[in-house]
């Protein structure tokens, strides 16, 4: 017997029932963009590998160790996009974004890739929603980004061990600085070779480091909000200030970092108490500088990416039901093989009405076909035989409280959208 293919590691697929929750958080989590006047964008999955390096920071886990490159046919380097915000930000400066009404707000969804050790909550093959909005840095912007996460995360899907993280990064004025006292700090500090070398590049992402060993030497550590400058520490109180105004619940993160080299001033960050060590279920902040990067205006931007896969995992530990998993609402059964015609047309007519309708196909028995209407979840089962056919009626059965009854075919759609919406 040949041996069946299976999923490459790393990677999941979304089948039902699991896949309507899936699409209830997608869904979720893109309400707040499309209500604030993000229009969407969609951008290829790979890129020029110069992009992430470039925009991500080569010194990141994320370029330096899980990049999916490679070479194509024509000699160039390619890289599967490791996250949205580069190439989001490639194809608003491509298209001239920049250049038209600002601030230019956009909103995406779509998987992405990193070359990581699988493990519950962390996938080589992730999808994201996000959202990028370039041409302001009003503080008021940062505060409606974050708001956005919260609103979709709190409100919309119910979640109530979701924590909101703020923290300010300084800028390129006060963060030269703070980088030298952070430095001569962690000179002091007993850190492994590799953790040396990567305080080197960016001592920050010291910062960053879960393990306790590395934690317990940092506890008095110089942090970036007591050395921001009065720029800085301003837009930092705002944004702060507008999320009392919008009901934003948050903690004060002064060691929160994050992965990407290119936040400044806001970062925030998601966590979810039910995860474990993947408790990060998305985040974002300001980029200030990203656009120079990358070929663009001095213009600032802000942003965020929350993972679909993990906020699937958050509401399943919070034991929340946000979808029917039932695969229709009513079942069709035709009974002989005249019947299978007129069942198929009333199919489309239903459908057509907005139900959900499924068929006993294959000429099932009735008996069959009982078995397969209860285990699609279905609350009729309409049944359509050689008597119905000749007195153009269908029999109504309720399965959730067993009643039944004969009712005119020409009056079912109407009988049928009145009891189920």
């Amino acid at each position: 017997m040949t041996e069946l293919f299976r999923a490459p590691k790393g990677t999941y697929d979304v089948i039902p029932p699991f896949s309507a929750l899936w699409l209830k958080v997608r869904d979720a989590l893109s309400t707040p963009p499309r209500n604030s006047g993000y229009g969407y964008i969609e951008t290829p999955i790979f890129e020029d590998t110069a992009l992430f390096v470039r925009g991500v920071g080569e010194s990141t886990d994320v370029v330096s160790k899980e990049m999916y490159t490679f070479e194509d046919k024509g000699g160039r380097s390619l890289t599967l996009k490791p996250e949205g915000t580069a190439g989001v930000l490639r194809a608003m400066l491509e298209n001239r974004m920049d250049r038209g009404a600002l601030p230019a707000k956009v909103w995406y969804t779509g998987p992405h890739f990193r070359y990581e050790q699988p493990q519950s909550g962390r996938y080589r093959q992730h999808t994201q929603v996000g959202v990028e909005t370039i041409g302001s840095s009003d503080p008021a912007l940062d505060a409606e980004v974050i708001w956005m996460a919260h609103h979709a995360q709190r409100n919309i899907l119910g979640l109530k061990q979701v924590r909101i993280l703020v923290n300010s990064l300084g800028c390129h004025e006060c963060r030269p600085d703070y980088r030298q006292k952070l430095v001569e700090f962690l000179n002091k500090c007993d850190l492994d070779e590799a953790t040396r070398a990567r305080a080197e590049i960016n001592p920050l992402r010291v910062l960053d480091d879960k393990r306790q060993v590395v934690q317990d030497q940092l506890k008095d550590a110089p942090l970036m909000p007591d050395n921001l400058c009065a720029t800085c520490s301003e837009h930092h109180e705002k944004v702060l200030g507008y999320l009392d105004v919008l009901g934003v619940q948050y903690e004060k993160a002064p060691r929160l970092v994050r992965g990407l080299d290119y936040y400044v001033r806001t970062t925030f960050e998601c966590v979810h108490d039910g995860l474990g060590a993947q408790s990060a279920i998305g985040g974002g902040g300001r980029y200030d500088g990203l656009i120079e990067t990358l070929g663009g205006p001095a213009i600032g931007g802000v942003g965020f990416g929350l993972g679909v896969d993990r906020t699937c995992l958050a509401v399943q530990a919070e034991g929340l039901k946000l979808v029917d998993e039932a695969s229709a609402e009513v079942f069709l059964i035709p009974v002989g093989q005249e019947a299978i015609t007129k069942v198929v047309g009333l199919a489309g007519e239903i459908r057509a009405a907005g139900i959900n309708v499924d068929i006993a196909y294959d000429g099932r028995s009735i008996k069959a076909a009982m078995k397969s209407a209860d285990r699609s979840g279905a609350k009729f089962a309409v049944i359509i035989g050689e008597d119905e056919m000749a007195s153009s009626t269908a029999v109504v059965k309720n399965l959730v409280d067993g009643s039944q009854e004969s009712l005119a075919v020409e009056s079912l759609v109407s009988v049928l959208l009145d009891r189920i919406k």
